[in-house]
């Protein structure tokens, strides 16, 4: 079984509604779809996705598809991916950075790897821990009355019971108002959690964190810019509500040097931004190491990412903060035949062969670039 080709997409996919975060409002969300298929035919597809084009992470999609086409499948190509582990720290000595376009390729080689043996790509990881997990979803339309209208609809057909403001657009107090307010709507039967996707600076997050930790808010991710980890250690120290590092929190290298200076005391994982699912595993394990909490982070991924990102998290042990994989709710259309099932507060774990998902090509087509 050797590597014969990679083929790599570029989809735009409309959502159901704007979702606003500091850096970029989503009405449209790029995701990049990557195929490798093996000399018999036989075919592992995989997806990372990106925010805003050059808003959020180090790639933007066009330089994603490049540097796959250009430097990475290359060196994957007539490869067995059985060792995608051994592959992947090949690409890294030849590759530098570029963490989703490695996150894409390793995640579609186990997908070709747990189909060729009718296995649930957990499998390859040591195995599920957990069916399911619980689920956030994010309130992000800036209006008060329509988010607590929102919250209230998913807690009553019983599909979310934890909710994330996006508060890092606009003025920081009037967005903390607004946080305080939904508390005290649903605070009740809800945990709110909130992320300020770096917008603040130090005097000002020290005035907001206070007033959200005595207003009952559960965790403020990432509040600083992710060049600030002295400004992260000194917020950690000062409160009690848990400060988690995203953006902040990239490779290896950064979750060690967060968790020796405590520059934040949890974690969002992302499969992307620390190259591949292998190295994620690592990361969670540092975090595990020193008693950190773990949050399931997303970039808003269409139904095949949500379930790549579900299956490795479902072989990790702990989430003291839930996942926030939502995003196949928030698209008006997907790329897969089958969906992600949400059932009382949390997804349902696909178990199928490799991610569980089954490519539709005819949207593929639809809503890819160039073809």
């Amino acid at each position: 079984m050797k590597i014969r080709s990679v083929d790599v997409y570029i989809i735009d996919l409309p959502t159901i509604r704007p979702h606003q975060l500091a850096m970029h409002t989503i009405v449209e969300q790029t995701i990049i779809l990557a195929r490798v298929m093996d000399e018999e035919g036989a075919e592992g597809w995989a997806e990372v996705a990106t925010i805003g084009g050059a808003s959020y992470g180090e790639g933007t999609p066009e330089a994603i598809k490049v540097n796959i086409d250009t430097y990475i499948a290359p060196l994957i190509i007539g490869k067995n991916p059985v060792h995608y582990d051994k592959i992947m720290h090949e690409v890294s000595l030849n590759v530098r950075g570029n963490n989703f376009a490695k996150a894409v390729v390793e995640s579609a080689m186990v997908d070709l790897v747990a189909r060729r043996r009718n296995i649930p790509a957990y499998e390859l990881f040591g195995g599920q821990i957990h069916k399911s997990l619980p689920v956030a979803w994010t309130l992000a339309s800036g209006d008060t009355s329509k988010d607590i209208e929102e919250a209230k609809e998913s807690l009553h057909q019983k599909r979310h019971n934890i909710f994330k403001l996006k508060i890092g657009k606009g003025n920081p107090y009037k967005n903390v108002e607004h946080v305080l307010k939904i508390i005290e709507a649903v605070g009740d039967q809800a945990r709110i959690t909130v992320d300020v996707n770096q917008a603040w600076d130090e005097t000002t997050a020290t005035y907001c964190i206070e007033a959200l930790q005595e207003g009952g808010v559960s965790m403020v991710e990432q509040p600083l810019p992710a060049w600030d980890n002295e400004g992260m250690s000194r917020l950690t120290d000062r409160f009690k509500v848990p400060i988690m590092a995203d953006e902040s929190l990239n490779s290896l290298q950064d979750s060690f040097q967060i968790a020796k200076h405590r520059a934040g005391n949890s974690f969002a994982l992302k499969i992307c931004k620390h190259g591949g699912m292998t190295q994620t595993k690592k990361v969670a394990a540092i975090a595990e190491g020193v008693g950190f909490g773990l949050y399931g982070g997303t970039m808003i991924e269409s139904s095949l990412g949500t379930a790549i990102c579900a299956q490795l998290y479902s072989t990790i042990p702990k989430f003291e903060f839930g996942t926030e994989l939502f995003g196949p709710l928030l698209f008006k259309e997907n790329i897969t035949l089958n969906e992600i099932k949400y059932e009382n507060y949390e997804i349902i774990i696909p178990d199928g062969p490799g991610f569980g998902m089954e490519i539709d090509m005819e949207k593929v087509k639809h809503f890819s670039r160039g073809l």
